[in-house]
Formats: structure tokens, C-alpha cells, sequence
């Protein structure tokens, strides 16, 4: 199975018997997802929904990120495919992960956040690094989120997952798995083997009766609004700010002054 067929620098695939995993393959900007690579992950889960002897993903991070989101500086890497219309709900893999026939591990083994972090969430299991942490850093760069306003209070609850969203604060694995974000957390060392387990158990249930128990599952969430979503990240003030002020390495001008210390 060729990487090339992915059109991302950033992604690679490999075949281990029915199963394929996707090594999200950038560790030197915390595996970032440039938007070939989110285009990338979804033809990752065509590719192995359309092939006969692949009957599961495994998504998993180099380095120490699972990937720490989308790339800020809006760059490409030598040997993406360009896409033209940029990010778009065509572009995005969450749908295609989360609807995906073949079952969907994702093995985080590290930072996991913004695009990593609903990657991560749309996968049928998500098996956890001791080491992992997560955040949801969409509003500090004035983005507005509206996948994660539509899924997270499924996975967590509203009370917790206002909390996440509003206050962008870090948690780590342990909390994560306390709270329900993730399912399964497992030595460092253990991660690979855990992950292949997960996939191994859903490939013992009957497929079809599986398909219509997903899709069940899948109207828990409520609707999202991409077009507001995407209206802001094209339009929107905030954003432009939020990415200046992540690039020159200072604080957004929305930022109170004077706020007390802690």
C-alpha cells in the first residue's frame, strides 16, 4: 500500500494482515496536520473500506503526538498534493471517521489536541498513553469549534464539556479516561498491542449488526454547523488575531489587562 495514494508527506500506511495503520508522520511540528494530511486521513479510511483484505484502521502518532491539530502556519510539506478549496467539510476526516464501515482505532500516544483530539473521538476506541495529554485550543485562537460544541457533550457531558471548551485547560490521561473522553488508557509501552486488541475485538463482531449499532450510536451527537464554523475561519476577525498572535508568539488583543494573578 503506497503512502503516495494518500497525497500527504505527513501520513504514512502500512499493512500488518487485515489491518492497516496510519502513522500520523510529522513529529518535528508535534505531527500538525497540514491540510493535505486531513484530506490524506480520509482517503486513509476509503482506501481501507474500499479494499477486500483490510477490514480495520489503526491511527497512531510518531514521536511524542498523537498530532497536536492543524498547522497554524496554513503550510504544506514537500510532496502534499495541494488542495485548492483549503479546509472544508470536504476536506475534514471526521465524518469519514466516525462513519467508517471498518472499525477505527486510534492509539494516541502522546499530545493530542484540536484536529488530533476529534480524530481521536470519532474513532470506534480510543486506546491511551499513560503519557497522553488533551485540549480543546480552539477558542484561545478565536476559532470557532463548532465539531467539538456538537460531540464532546456526548462523549462527557455538558457541565464537563463546557469546561474543556471554555476554558482550554490541559488534562491528562488519567482524567481523561475519569471523565469518559477515552475509553482505555494502558502503559506506554503496551500502546501497539492494546491498539491491535481493540481492533482484533471489534473484527469479531458481525459486521452488518456492527454498521447499524454505529450508526445508532452516531445520532447521539447533535448536528453540526459547519457553516458557521467555516464562515469564521474565512471572515472572522478573532481568527486572524488568534493566528498573528500564535506566530508572533505574544497574547491576543482580547486578552483583559490586568487580570489578577493566581
Amino acid at each position: 500500500m503506497s503512502t503516495n495514494e494518500l497525497g500527504a508527506a505527513g501520513l504514512k500506511l502500512e499493512r500488518e494482515g487485515p489491518i492497516a495503520w496510519l502513522t500520523i508522520n510529522r513529529p518535528d511540528k508535534k505531527n500538525a496536520f497540514t491540510p493535505a494530511m486531513y484530506m490524506g486521513i480520509k482517503r486513509a479510511v476509503r482506501l481501507v473500506n474500499a479494499d477486500q483484505d483490510l477490514r480495520a484502521l489503526i491511527i497512531t502518532g510518531a514521536g511524542d503526538s498523537f498530532s497536536a491539530g492543524g498547522d497554524l502556519g496554513g503550510r504544506y510539506e514537500p510532496g502534499d498534493e495541494p488542495v485548492p478549496t483549503g479546509l472544508t467539510y470536504e476536506t475534514l476526516p471526521f465524518i469519514a471517521v466516525r462513519e467508517s464501515m471498518a472499525p477505527v482505532v486510534s492509539a494516541v500516544n502522546g499530545i493530542c489536541q484540536g484536529g488530533g483530539l476529534l480524530v481521536a473521538m470519532m474513532s470506534d476506541v480510543a486506546v491511551v498513553s499513560e503519557r497522553a495529554t488533551f485540549r480543546v485550543p480552539e477558542l484561545l485562537r478565536g476559532i470557532i469549534d463548532a465539531t467539538y460544541a456538537a460531540v464532546l457533550p456526548a462523549h462527557v457531558g455538558m457541565a464537563v464539556a463546557r469546561d474543556l471548551i471554555l476554558t482550554c485547560r490541559r488534562i491528562d490521561a488519567a482524567e481523561a479516561q475519569r471523565i469518559g473522553l477515552v475509553s482505555r488508557v494502558v502503559p506506554h509501552d503496551e500502546l501497539r498491542k492494546e491498539a491491535l486488541r481493540a481492533a482484533k475485538e471489534m473484527l469479531q463482531t458481525a459486521p452488518e449488526a456492527r454498521a447499524h449499532t454505529k450508526r445508532m450510536l452516531n445520532m447521539q451527537y447533535a448536528p453540526i454547523d459547519f457553516e458557521t464554523m467555516f464562515a469564521s475561519l474565512a471572515y472572522g476577525q478573532e481568527v486572524r488575531e488568534g493566528m498573528r498572535a500564535f506566530l508572533e508568539k505574544r497574547q491576543p488583543n482580547w486578552i483583559p489587562q490586568g487580570l489578577p494573578d493566581d
